[in-house]
């Protein structure tokens, strides 16, 4: 999963950053942004189900499902997205927005900094969109596309993401090489005071958000990248002093997965035991080419095992003697947990 975390400059995006990743990139003053850098980072997904299953087998390599995060240069208005840049482009590739609104003292006004940032992300893909409905004009054949492309452009102009528009698969398939920054999906981040930290959403903000379709999160960024920073021991006597039941960084992950709608299947055995993220409704073939094309091309049949009734029987073996494990075909729907064997011919 790929996130991409944008902001105001004061924001304490880079703060955000921090605390989710465990780094220490540059903060205070905001030098990095305002030298254009981008800041990368990567965190594993705890999940209990791949703990247990590595004490299980004991394998050689255990491999917990990422996320990967791009900090972007803090935004200075509406010229940063220019058409073409750099900068526009990374947005492109990622897979979900956060975006960063500061909360922490009684200047902020959240909403408003919300408010400008989706305007940005609008002008942006209205140019994308106008652009290539000029070279459309030149070509024959592309009727559908045009068509398609003059909604989009007649939300845009009024103000509207893409998100709004319902798409069917393969009005979808047209849009996805264009990456527009307002079809994303978009999580609203409150950077709130060290007082509220652990605090759940202003009931304000979150009636304002429900308006707006957005999903939002508070986050303590201050204190709880201080809390990051710390040893796993050090970290829950810290949580429980100032009174914080979960570490911001797990209700990040667990918002993500909500927001883009993602489970998890499981393989085991001896050289490894892995976590794979795929979206929900997955097929089984299209969940063995996330392992390795070769797998989808070849699929014969997928052996299902539901993670709870595995822990329960303890042994594939005992599964399949007890009629848990299952056979199941190429469109069969992946479910969350199923740990699975593909039988697959090259």
């Amino acid at each position: 999963m790929k996130v991409g975390l944008i902001g105001r400059r004061g924001s304490g995006k880079t703060t955000i950053f921090n605390m989710l990743t465990g780094l220490d990139a540059q903060v205070g003053g905001y030098a990095g942004s305002d030298k254009g850098e981008i800041h990368l980072g990567v965190i594993k997904v705890p999940d209990q189900r791949i703990d247990r299953l590595a004490e299980i087998y004991q394998p050689k390599k255990t491999t917990y499902a990422e996320i990967r995060f791009t900090d972007f240069p803090a935004s200075q208005g509406k010229d940063d997205l220019k058409a073409g840049s750099d900068l526009l482009s990374q947005m492109r590739e990622v897979e979900a927005m956060a975006l960063v609104l500061r909360d922490f003292d009684v200047q902020a006004e959240p909403l408003k900094e919300l408010d400008n940032l989706l305007a940005e992300m609008i002008l942006a893909d209205l140019v994308v969109v106008e652009n290539r409905l000029a070279r459309l004009k030149k070509e024959k054949g592309k009727e559908q596309e045009s068509l398609l492309l003059e909604r989009c452009r007649k939300a845009l102009e009024n103000e509207e993401s893409l998100r709004s528009l319902s798409l069917t698969p393969d009005e979808e398939a047209l849009l996805s090489g264009f990456g527009f920054l307002s079809r994303k999906p978009l999580l609203a981040l409150f950077n709130t005071s060290d007082e509220r930290a652990g605090q759940p959403l202003l009931r304000a903000y979150e009636e304002e958000l429900r308006r707006r379709a957005i999903q939002g999160l508070a986050l303590a960024g201050k204190v709880e990248m201080e809390i990051a920073q710390l040893n796993e021991a050090d970290r829950e006597v810290f949580l429980k002093e100032i009174g914080i039941e979960e570490p911001a960084r797990a209700r990040f992950i667990r918002a993500s997965y909500r927001l883009l709608d993602l489970i998890s299947f499981l393989t085991t055995g001896k050289d490894e035991v892995r976590a794979w993220t795929i979206k929900r409704g997955t097929t089984a073939k299209k969940a063995a080419g996330k392992i390795h094309s070769d797998i989808e091309r070849g699929f014969i049949r997928a052996e299902v095992v539901p993670y709870e009734d595995f822990i329960v029987l303890g042994s594939e073996a005992k599964c399949r003697e007890a009629g848990k494990l299952r056979l199941e075909g190429k469109d069969y729907s992946v479910q969350d947990g199923d740990i699975i064997h593909f039988r697959f011919n090259v």
